[in-house]
């Protein structure tokens, strides 16, 4: 075998080197012992919120959508047409960014923006992206916030309680206000139901982009830790970035060079906050190992850290000197072919894990038997669609695997707006 050939397999860095029937098989076992209440890496958080949830046209809803840094609300309401009408649009810093907030601090934020809305609606969607465990009356309760927030009270304090109670101490009548959060990935599964109710036998929130979740619709008497009866199906917040799966030596050493190493085993394989660090990692054991020249290292370590979209643009064009990854080859034929074979070797094995997720959500739903009724994955996240060949190798790996192995149907749409129009159906469901 050629050395960069070698290398790759030495080190599982190929997708071939990834056994699509052993990972999902562990998904899937994985997924069942979180339903079960047992100990699992997957967390299966019960959202409360039916999948055969319908879009009620007319009504107003107040959308608060807490993401990534920012903190967005706005009033939707949908025609009679179910097209959504979103108005009074506003978008600040979420608190906790600059500065660590005490809970009231960060709850008065809230309030601040949802202030000028409190009488348009008695109804309150907020979609939360940021692990939560959801109550039996739709409340979230914070269980970790991403490193970039800095506000520890608010862990364990119900979010819609304190919002209504602040906003109640202003002089605001809250007594018929009711508050539905939802995880973004939820909300992304409930804007596919919005927008593709037709033909669908199923539907699969999916968020590739930072990190990585997955969301599903599951059968009540399946989800046996919280003691579900009845016939319907109710949404579950997989948080499959966290399956603790264990691939190459590469793979283990770089995890302990992360923030919590001994979690989001999953989604620092696939996710765009780790495939550029990872892709350097590799590049590093690639030129201690002669796969790359000394030239070449040289160049090399006088740019930047590499981060996913600069990974991603030499895959796009390996030839632009524009590029830093494409100066520090040079004119060497050689390591120009060894960096662009390593960089779409690691794109090619994430695509296959990502399709190996969606296919253990799809396969554990039950649904998608039938060609002409898919399961509908709503896919969102700039890693997804703007990282080069990743789409192209999770839409080959899906039919690979999910069409052709285990005969479900699948397709992937990604709709605009999508944390805001699944925060507004979860507000008007309640």
């Amino acid at each position: 075998m050629d050395k960069v050939g070698s290398f790759l397999e030495r080190h599982s860095l190929l997708a071939s080197c990834v056994d699509d029937d052993n990972v999902l098989s562990f998904f899937l076992s994985e997924m069942e012992k979180g339903l079960d209440g047992e100990d699992s890496s997957l967390a299966m958080i019960a959202t409360y919120v039916s999948s055969d949830i319908s879009v009620r046209p007319g009504e107003s809803v107040i959308v608060l959508d807490a993401g990534g840094t920012n903190f967005r609300t706005c009033l939707v309401s949908f025609d009679a047409d179910r097209r959504p009408q979103i108005s009074d649009f506003r978008k600040v810093g979420m608190p906790g960014v600059k500065e660590e907030v005490s809970k009231d601090e960060f709850f008065s934020i809230l309030a601040d923006n949802v202030e000028r809305l409190i009488d348009k609606s008695d109804r309150i969607g907020f979609c939360f992206s940021y692990a939560a465990e959801i109550t039996p009356d739709h409340d979230g309760i914070p269980l970790v916030f991403s490193k970039e927030i800095k506000a520890p009270e608010v862990i364990g304090q119900r979010l819609g309680e304190n919002l209504l109670r602040v906003l109640g101490e202003r002089g605001h009548d809250v007594s018929r206000k009711r508050v539905a959060v939802v995880n973004d990935t939820v909300a992304t599964l409930l804007a596919a139901i919005a927008e593709c109710p037709d033909n669908a036998s199923s539907y699969v929130g999916f968020i590739l982009g930072t990190g990585t979740n997955t969301a599903y619709a599951e059968k009540l008497e399946n989800i046996r830790k919280v003691g579900r009866k009845g016939e319907g199906k109710e949404i579950i917040n997989v948080e499959s970035g966290c399956l603790r799966i264990s691939l190459g030596d590469l793979d283990e050493a770089f995890l302990k060079t992360t923030k919590d190493p001994d979690k989001y085993w999953l989604e620092k394989k696939i996710s765009g906050a780790y495939l550029g660090p990872f892709s350097a990692f590799v590049i590093e054991k690639a030129i201690e190992e002669g796969v790359l020249s000394q030239a070449f290292a040289e160049r090399y370590r006088q740019i930047e850290p590499l981060n996913t979209t600069r990974m991603s643009h030499y895959l796009e064009m390996c030839h632009n000197p524009g590029y830093d990854l494409v100066r520090c080859v040079g004119d060497d034929e050689g390591d120009a072919t060894a960096l662009y074979r390593i960089l779409k070797s690691i794109i090619e094995r994430a695509g296959k894990l990502t399709a190996i997720n969606l296919s253990a959500a799809i396969i554990k739903s039950g649904a998608g038997l039938e060609p002409r009724n898919p399961v509908i994955i709503n896919a969102d996240g700039t890693t997804f669609y703007k990282t080069e060949f990743l789409e192209f190798y999770t839409r080959l790996y899906l039919d690979r695997i999910l069409e052709k192995k285990h005969g479900r149907y699948f397709r992937i749409v990604n709709i605009d707006n999508s944390p805001t129009l699944g925060a507004a159906i979860a507000g008007l469901a309640i």
